[in-house]
């Protein structure tokens, strides 16, 4: 099954320091993840699935990627997005 990624809304946020913008990405027109991060690090840009907080103040990632394709393919459209809307 092929996926295919559509950025539904981009919230940009430009004095956040590393964090640029939060994305709400449409998965298939099926599902929607929201909560996606673009963040900026030291090698350059990358995405971060949405996570929440465990009650051992640890964090933990609400969406997985179990295929680096599919992470990269997400994160190639979210990082487009952002691109193009600059």
């Amino acid at each position: 099954m092929s996926l295919t990624f559509h950025v539904e809304k981009m919230y940009r946020l430009p004095d956040a320091g590393n964090l640029k913008a939060f994305a709400d990405v449409a998965v298939n027109d099926a599902l929607v993840i929201r909560g996606v991060r673009l963040l900026e690090g030291k090698k350059g840009f990358f995405v971060s699935m949405p996570q929440e907080q465990g009650k051992d103040n640890r964090w933990y990632d609400q969406v997985v990627c179990r295929s680096v394709a599919v992470y990269q393919d997400l994160s190639d459209k979210v990082m487009e997005h952002y691109r193009k809307e600059s």
